[in-house]
């Protein structure tokens, strides 16, 4: 029996809104999903097992109209779905007026509930939100629905306020795999019987590397087979340059093209400039703006000038007093707030003439 596991979809969700590239993104969370089905139908996929967060927020009819068609594309692979914590399912919602036409079962709210699929012998049980928190221990107390089957536990949860579990005591239920969702970075808990598959696509700026989804297989006496699939469009990718005094502006736009273009330019970068350069460089990196996806640039960088030598020739004068005050550990406690603190101080005293 093959299986699809998938988790925190979030059709609807728009990251980085406020980027040149921001539009796009909402599509590519569906296309993701859409993309989902096609290789369902492709690869004969018996089960499709959704562990949750399908939608970023409970979803409307219309929503659900175009879940159902896409749903109905496969005309050999059933769907179980579990809602999660963004989109639980509240009493009287569209989860649960809209009259589904798919081969699709979703596991009631506030309550375990099993579904067993006579001719793929397996048993799936689960447990639907019906409010945003459960900080209690649910899935830990959830049995195998039926003996002599295949045995699948599809849950949603991992933190304090979501179905918080040991992963130790979910392995020794008795399942032969564990479907779960809610953590959006892939992680393999049990080898071949307890996993996350993360979201299909990275849904924010820090959940950087690849994104994907949970091909599987259950054949014999509980023998499970699964393996971690990436189809990420884009990833968010944290890329650090180490900067030296003779550096020129053009050559850092060089290096950072030559890595995105070595990486992949569909990706949304985050770019960390580290090390010591001339004093009278300008950084200016804007253009990269237009041509690329960057999501921010962190200058850490410092100017190679001589700290004690400043002090040595502007004691008497507001530069000096500012370097004694920057000195001092006591004046910020976090060394590196000090270090930019001590940086942009210089450089406006010195551009200003305070000497």
């Amino acid at each position: 029996m093959k299986f699809l596991h998938i988790a925190d979809v979030h059709i609807g969700a728009t990251p980085d809104r406020d980027k040149m590239w921001g539009h796009r993104r909402g599509d590519e969370i569906y296309d993701s999903f859409k993309n989902i089905i096609k290789i369902c139908e492709e690869q004969q996929v018996d089960l499709l097992l959704i562990a949750g967060d399908l939608f970023n927020a409970p979803p409307t009819i219309q929503q659900l109209r175009e879940l159902d068609y896409q749903l109905r594309l496969m005309r050999g692979t059933k769907t179980i779905l579990i809602a999660g914590n963004h989109d639980y399912i509240e009493e009287g919602s569209p989860w649960e007026k809209y009259p589904f036409e798919a081969d699709l079962f979703i596991m009631p709210r506030d309550k375990a509930a099993n579904v067993y699929i006579e001719e793929l012998n397996v048993c799936v049980t689960g447990f639907s939100y019906g409010r945003p928190e459960y900080p209690e221990r649910i899935l830990e107390r959830l049995k195998p629905g039926r003996e002599g089957a295949y045995n699948i536990l599809l849950g949603h949860g991992g933190d304090a306020k979501h179905m918080p579990f040991s992963k130790e005591k979910l392995a020794s239920l008795g399942f032969d795999y564990v479907a779960l969702g809610h953590i959006h970075k892939p992680a393999h808990l049990v080898k071949n019987k307890m996993a996350f598959p993360g979201s299909l696509e990275p849904l924010d700026h820090t959940e950087t590397g690849r994104r994907g989804y949970i091909m599987g297989e259950l054949s014999g006496a509980g023998n499970t087979l699964i393996q971690w699939i990436p189809c990420n469009k884009r990833s968010y990718v944290n890329m650090t340059l180490e900067l030296t005094p003779d550096i020129v502006n053009s050559e850092i736009i060089d290096n950072v093209e030559e890595e995105i273009k070595r990486i992949g330019r569909d990706n949304i970068y985050k770019i960390y400039l580290n090390g010591c350069i001339d004093s009278c460089l300008q950084i200016n990196l804007s253009g990269l703006y237009r041509e690329y996806n960057i999501f921010e640039v962190n200058d850490n960088t410092h100017y190679n000038y001589d700290i004690g030598e400043l002090l040595t020739v502007n004691e008497n004068n507001l530069l000096g007093r500012f370097i004694k005050a920057l000195a001092d550990e006591e004046s910020i406690e976090k060394p590196e707030i000090r270090e930019k603190a001590m940086k942009y101080g210089v450089e406006a005293l010195l551009g200003i003439g305070e000497s």
